[in-house]
Parts: structure tokens; sequence; C-alpha cells
């Protein structure tokens, strides 16, 4: 049974049973702030269990795209090494809001594993929960009870709060859990070991395949239980340990979710995978099988995450998918001698493999392959970089000494070293375990991990947030948004809670029953303004949204919480991003008409400042074309389009008429479309009333984010306004420097004119001064030990300085030159060395620069036949220029 049947299967099966099929909620999650990625089956249904909204259907069921690599629940480091955890996968679910319970779920389950997909019982064993005293939650009498109408009571495993209590976070919706394993060893292997002692245990061949919560608790902050209006079931099947165990192998990469993958890397490096059914095998093929297993999973990961709008970076998700990729391109690097970008090479495998029933890695495709390749190129740069730097230091221990002893004591790469190549070349440890072990060297592990420690507390600290329970005041009111029509509102309170982190210190967030404020979303900010009631003003700071909640952040609470109050937007903020917003609408349309319609919005940020706005292209958006996308936006700005809003149109027919809608966005069954003239976009946003509140649209900057992404940052209204008045006080104070000349650009060209004949003679007069010097320092170089060695300060700037140092070089053979000079009140220092003498004698420019870098207070760096530093300490350069002849004696 292929991957696809096994999918279709289960979703057809629960069909069957009365549940909506439901499509998968993007990886990226970008209306909960909590999370980062979708890290299970239920993140997108958090609302539901919650009771902050009311799903399409009571029953669901979904296959959902999945993260674990960071927080609480992270796999990476295990991916790769064993043969079942994996950073990205699919979780097959069945959910239940209020309806059916553990009698439902536990039938349906065995149903489906033992008669649909003709699971062996005898292969299968079961967990119910044993109970807590400490949370003062029973034995589960009645999964055991149901459970032991299926299978044999010895099949039957008591599970402790670890294995058998799920939870979503440490508050919130949680309730015992009852799992199902499957044994899948030999015959021979189950008749030495029972499966059951082997349950929960990290054996690969007994694994777990489901997971039947059932949700009848909500964790509060002080760690009590109580319950929750409803019961629920949330149900989580992993797909590729399903089809490991119904395709009757013994390892996830022996399926075919990863077998296609796995060839086209054999293809590209020539090395051959082994299945996990061959034994015995070599420690180096073992490495190989470890890196093509980390490579296949990550691409997966990756992919998914571009295609769902997450592009890397160095910062929060991005940093996370940037981690991942680059784990990759390491093992391929280290362990598969891969030195070219390949990995972007699998992305058509997996568009063709998965694109049926995920179509946006099918339509991003080419994007995703650009970003990867791109990304690919700049890490392999970054490592050679680092390799170089660790070489050197390396090099730099053995030139000092003369006579390294191999694994002396004293030759070790110190933790701070292997951390600074670790965080910022993206060094693993085992890396320069390895480099340094070739060149004798040890590493300093205890530093590094102390170092590596130091860095997580401080990141846990500044992320560390408390949360208390929300306080209600209003218990089962059903909160409205009201801001299209209005910024100010006669409101309630409905609940309060207290939300003390680092980063913002003490906040409250406030819940209104009919709010005005609009909460962050779709790439606009958060509304500011106050509540006001008859004795106080309270400043709302910022607005966002949470499990379907819009949170209103403050910085103390109202007196009196049951008070009348009414809400007011800060309406000129408002204003001024919705201004940016339209025209962020009129820009998308702007340059699909212009540059073509494979643009697709990619991010953006709207504020009252300005407007950025992230797009696919495959090149430099010239001057023209972004002239011509002011044109087009001003045109439709002046022609005073009105807005045609419909807020509760069908999702097909928006998109039947035209309307565009943005990969990696969450839209439900009506959407609300924004019409201005020929643009159309689904949009939750803010905007103007007509595109004439624009007044003025204005290009600021156009430039690359990444691979096939380009970025186009503007302004509009108030702030073209600003952007004009100093544009014209910036020409004003030209003229009064030109001395009011009648044509400007006229005196402007006369001084470019005058300046490059200036720099021309400078040039002759520099070259001459290079010359006379060289002469006369010719007749100063010593010879030592068979080598013609200069060390002398020069008056020169930098760049001429350096000239002379491979002027000088180039004239005598066997040369060894040393030169430092001083420019803009700053040392400076060049050193050349003879190819010769590097090959024949070891001698590096760039180790002697390092070296007597330190007597200036600078750095610097270069090749072995030449390199520069610069530092701070002017007085320095004598003893500089005094140890350099040590180099070569």
């Amino acid at each position: 049974m292929t991957s696809k049947e096994i999918r279709k299967q289960f979703l057809q099966f629960f069909e069957s049973k009365g549940h909506l099929i439901v499509p998968s909620a993007p990886i990226v999650l970008k209306d909960d702030p909590t999370l980062m990625f979708n890290n299970s089956g239920m993140a997108q249904f958090k609302e539901y269990f919650l009771g902050n909204g009311t799903p399409k259907s009571p029953r669901i069921a979904d296959t959902q795209k999945c993260l674990r690599v960071s927080g609480k629940h992270n796999d990476l480091e295990d991916v790769g090494f064993d043969t079942y955890h994996h950073t990205m996968f699919e979780m097959l679910g069945n959910w239940s809001f209020g309806d059916y319970f553990k009698k439902e779920a536990i039938n349906w389950a065995w149903e489906l594993l033992t008669e649909v997909y003709k699971i062996p019982k005898e292969n299968l064993y079961v967990s119910v929960f044993e109970g807590s005293k400490e949370d003062n939650v029973p034995f589960d009498q009645e999964a055991w009870d149901i459970w032991k109408g299926l299978i044999d009571e010895d099949r039957i495993i008591l599970g402790n709060k670890k294995d058998n209590f799920w939870e979503m976070g440490d508050q919130g919706p949680c309730g015992p859990c009852s799992e199902i394993h499957v044994d899948l060893r030999t015959p021979e292997e189950k008749a030495l070991v029972s499966g059951k002692s082997l349950v929960n245990n990290d054996h690969p061949q007994v694994v777990e395949i489901w997971n039947n919560v059932f949700m009848e608790f909500n964790r509060k902050a002080d760690g009590s239980l109580e319950k929750l209006p409803a019961q629920h079931v949330d149900t989580g099947m992993g797909f590729e340990r399903l089809c490991m165990a119904l395709q009757g192998k013994t390892s996830n990469y022996d399926t075919d979710v990863f077998t296609p993958l796995i060839e086209k890397v054999e293809q590209i490096t020539g090395l051959k995978y082994t299945s996990n059914e061959v034994k015995n095998i070599s420690e180096e093929q073992n490495k190989t099988n470890i890196a093509i297993r980390v490579i296949v999973d990550h691409v997966r990961a990756v992919a998914f995450a571009i295609a769902d709008g997450q592009l890397p970076s160095n910062t929060g998700a991005g940093y996370v998918i940037r981690r991942i990729l680059r784990r990759a391109i390491r093992y391929g690097f280290t362990f598969l001698n891969t030195k070219e970008p390949f990995i972007n090479k699998l992305v058509e495998v997996l568009a063709n493999q998965m694109g049926e029933f995920f179509p946006e890695i099918k339509s991003q495709q080419q994007l995703v392959t650009n970003v990867i390749r791109e990304e690919e190129a700049s890490f392999l740069r970054t490592l050679d970089h680092g390799i170089l730097k660790l070489e050197q230091q390396i090099n730099l221990r053995k030139l000092i000494d003369k006579t390294p002893v191999l694994n002396n004591p004293e030759y070790v790469v110190t933790g701070g070293m292997a951390f600074e190549l670790y965080d910022t070349y993206g060094f693993p440890l085992d890396l320069t375990e390895l480099i340094a072990r070739e060149n004798g060297f040890t590493v300093d592990e205890a530093g590094f991990n102390a170092a590596m420690q130091e860095q997580k507390n401080r990141s846990r600290a500044a992320s560390e947030v408390s949360t208390e329970d929300w306080s209600v005041l209003i218990p089962g009111n059903v909160e409205t948004f009201v801001g299209y029509d209005q910024t100010e509102n006669e409101v309630k309170i409905t609940r309060i809670r207290k939300v003390d982190s680092k980063k913002d210190g003490v906040l409250y967030q406030i819940v209104l029953d009919n709010t005005p404020f609009y909460p962050e979303g779709g790439g606009q900010v958060g509304d500011k303004g106050t509540l006001v009631s008859a004795n106080e003003t309270i400043d709302i700071i910022d607005t966002k949204k949470e499990n379907n909640l819009i949170l209103h952040f403050a910085k103390q609470l109202p007196e009196n919480v049951n008070a009348s109050f009414v809400a007011k937007v800060n309406a000129d903020l408002r204003d001024l991003s919705s201004r940016n917003h339209s025209a962020t609408h009129l820009m998308h349309l702007a340059l699909r008409t212009i540059l073509g319609t494979h643009v697709e919005q990619k991010g953006s940020l709207v504020n009252p400042n300005n407007l950025r706005f992230d797009f696919s292209h495959f090149s430099k958006v010239t001057d023209e074309q972004l002239l011509e996308v002011e044109n087009f936006v001003n045109a439709r700005i002046q022609q005073q389009l009105p807005l045609v809003e419909r807020r509760n149109i069908p999702i097909q027919q928006a998109l039947d008429e035209g309307a565009m809608a943005l990969f990696g966005e969450k839209y439900g069954d009506n959407v609300r479309a924004i019409k201005f003239g020929e643009s159309m976009e689904l949009c939750g946003g803010i905007h103007v009333k007509n595109t004439a509140e624009i007044w003025h649209f204005k290009i600021i900057s156009e430039g690359a984010v990444a691979a096939g992404i380009r970025r186009i940052e503007a302004i509009t209204s108030d702030a073209v306004k600003s952007h004009f008045a100093l544009q014209e006080n910036i020409l004003e104070e030209v003229k009064i420097a030109l001395k009011n000349p009648q044509d400007i650009l006229k005196s402007v060209v006369s001084l470019q004119d005058d300046n490059a004949k200036l720099k021309k003679q400078i040039e002759q007069l520099l070259k001459e001064k290079i010359e006379g010097l060289k002469n006369i320092l010719i007749s100063e170089f010593q010879e030592i030990n068979g080598i013609n060695f200069l060390s002398k300060q020069v008056d020169l700037s930098m760049s001429s300085t350096k000239d002379l140092a491979q002027v000088l070089g180039s004239v005598k053979p066997n040369s060894f030159v040393f030169l430092a000079s001083i420019e803009d009140g700053l040392p400076n220092i060049h050193c050349y060395i003879a190819k010769e003498l590097v090959t024949e004698k070891s001698l590096n420019a760039n180790a002697v620069i390092k070296e007597l870098g330190k007597y200036i207070e600078g750095n610097g760096g270069g090749q072995p036949f030449f390199a520069s530093g610069k530092g701070k300490n002017v007085t320095g350069i004598k003893e500089a220029l005094e140890k350099a002849v040590e180099f070569v004696k």
C-alpha cells in the first residue's frame, strides 16, 4: 500500500463516520503569538478547545503538517540518528468538539488499524492513564473497560503522567490519553523479549503510532485542574510511522515517503544508502546513512516552511528554518563530500511526490528551489570562512611554538573559539573536533558546553513569560469586533489577565465585549488608543489576537473593571495605517501588471509610518519599473476609487471573481474581500473609504530579501509630505553651499569635473611618491636566513601603503615586507611574503597580521602571501615593527 493510499484511506474512513475533511493549516503560524510553528495536529483547533470559537463541524478529520524543532517539543537533535524522529511530519487526526468521546474514538481507532489497514492484532499494544494523586485524577477505568473488549488484557499497559496525560502547554486544555503502539520486530525477536516491556522505551521497532487524547480538563496557572465545559477528542497518528508499519519496514526512511528523496541524493552524490534491514554496516556507511537521513528529512521541513511563507533569516521562525537547512548542508559537506549546492535539487522530487495533497509545494516549487539554492551557496561560503579561521588559529599556535607536539595537552582549541565557530559559522562541535583532531589538537568541550549553556540561559531569561489565568467578568459572552464601522464604542470588560515578561515587564490583557480596536494581523499593526470611564483613562498600547480573542494590552487595570467604558481608537494612527494598507493592495496590482503575474506577496508590514512589501520576483526591479509602479499607484489614487467591501462572501465565489488569496494564510469558508477598481484581495485589515485619502505614494527603497524575493519600502500621505519637505530643505542647503547659482545642476556637474581632475593629479603625485619611496626602501632590505626582510613605517594612506608593500615584494626575490602607516589617526599594517617562502618555509602573512595586530589593538586578515590589518593604538606600531623580524629568524 503506497503512502498516498494510506493517507486517502484514513480520510475516507473518518468521512464515513460523519467527519468533515479539512485541509492542513500552514506549517508556519501567523495568528498565534504562543507558537512559531504548527507543532501538533490540534494547534489550528485551539480556539475550539478553549471555547472561544465554533468549528464548522463537531467532527473533523485531517492530515496536518507539523514541525517540532524548538521549545517543549524538540526532536531536531534525534533526527538522522534514529529511524523514526522527524522535524516535519504529518499528523493524521480525527477530532470531536463536544460530540463523541472515548467509546467511539477507541473503537474507530481499532477498527481502522485492524480491519481497514489489517495490522495483526498480536502486533499491537495499548496504554491507558494510571491516574495521578498529585492532580486528583483517577485511573482511566472507562478506557480500560473499552479496550478490554477489544484486546487481551495482557496487551493493555498502565501509563504514567509523562506518557499518558497530554497537555497543550504549561496552561490550557489537557486530559488523559490512550496510546496505540505497534511491534514491528521479527518473530524471533518477539520470542526473546516481550513487546510489552519495550513500549515507551525508545525501541526503534516498538513505536507509538496513535494517541487518543481525551480533553476534559483545563490546567490553570497555579497547576491545578478544572473541568472543561465540554469533553473533546484530540487524536494524532504519525503518518510516517503508520507507513512504516503498513509497508512492512522497520524504518520510516525505508518507506516511499522518503525513498524517492534518498534515491535522488544517491544519484547526486554517487553514494549508497543502506536500508534498515542491512545489519553490521561499517562506521563509514553509518555516517553516510545518518547524513542522508538528515538531508531528506530536513529538506521537507525547510521546503514546506518556505512554501507557507517563512523565509530563512537571522531571527525568530526564520532563524529556526535557516538552522535546519544549515544542519542538512553541514552533514552533506562533512559526510557526503558535497562542496556545491545540491539540496535544492530535491525540491522537484518533493513537489512531484506530495503536490497532489499539498498543492502549495507544487505552486511554490521554483521559489522554494531558488531560496534553498541561495542559502546553500551562502552557508558553504560561511563554512569555508569558518574552517579558514580555525586553521589560522591552529597554524598560528604551531608557528609560535615552531615544533608542535601532537596531542600535547596544551594544543587545545578553546571552548570560546569552538562556540564562536558554532554561533557565528554554524559549526557543530563534532566538525570543530574533526578538524582539530586532524591537526593534532583537542577541543575544550567543557568550555564549549559552558558557553552554550550561558547563551541558552540568556535566551530563556529574555523570553520568560508568566501568564495568569483569565479572570472572567462576564461568563458566556461572545466578543465581537466592530472596528470596520467605528473607532469609538461603549464597552464592558469581559475578562482580564496579568502577563509578566522580561522583555515587556508587567502588562494586562483586557478583552472587551464589542471592541473597535483592530488586532495585529495581515501585516497591519494593532490599534492603540484609550479606555475611558467616568473616573479614569487607561492607555491601550497594543492590540493582538490569540485563540480567537482580541487582547488589548495596558500597563495598568482600571480601578473598577466592572464599570462601563468608551473604547477610543487613536484615529490618527489608524488612518495613517489604513492609507499604507490600501496602497499596499494597489502596489501589489501594479507589480503584477508591470513585472508579471508571477509576482506574489510573500510578507508585508503596514504601520502608521510606512509600508513594507515582500514579493516573488527573479531580478532587481529597475528604476524605470519602480517609476512605473509609482505612477500606476498614484493614477489610482487620483482616480478616487471607492472601497468596495464584502464582509461575508463565500471564499470560492471571491476566488472565482478574481480575488487574490495569499499562500500561507488561513481562510475560512466565508471571507472579506477588498476591492479598489481592478485590485481585489482577501483581507481582514483596515482600509480607506476612497483611494484619494492616500494622497500620494512614494517608493523609498527596493532590494533583495532572499533568492527570488524582493522588498519594496514605501510611504504615503503625511510621510510623503515630510519626505518632499526634507528634499526641498536639502536642495536649499545645497543651493546656499554653492553660493546660490542660477543653475544648480550645472554647478554640481562643474564641481564633479573639477574633482575628477584633482583626483587624477593626486593619483599621479601618489604614484611618484610611491616610486620614490620604493627606490629608497629597496636599499634598506636586510638578508636574514636567506630571506630579504624589510620592516618600516611610511607616511602614506592605508591603500597606498598596501600598494607599496606589494610593489616592494615583487621586486625582491624571497622577500618578507612588513609596512605600517597612520591614516585618520588610526594605525594600519600590511605584510607581503613571497609565494616561495609560503610554500617552502610555511610562512603565513595572515598569521603575521593576526599576531602583530595585537600591538596596535587591531585585527585583520587576508591570504598566506598578503594580508592587512587595522587597529586603534598608534603607539604600538613601533613594537609591531620590531617584532616582525622574529618570524624570519
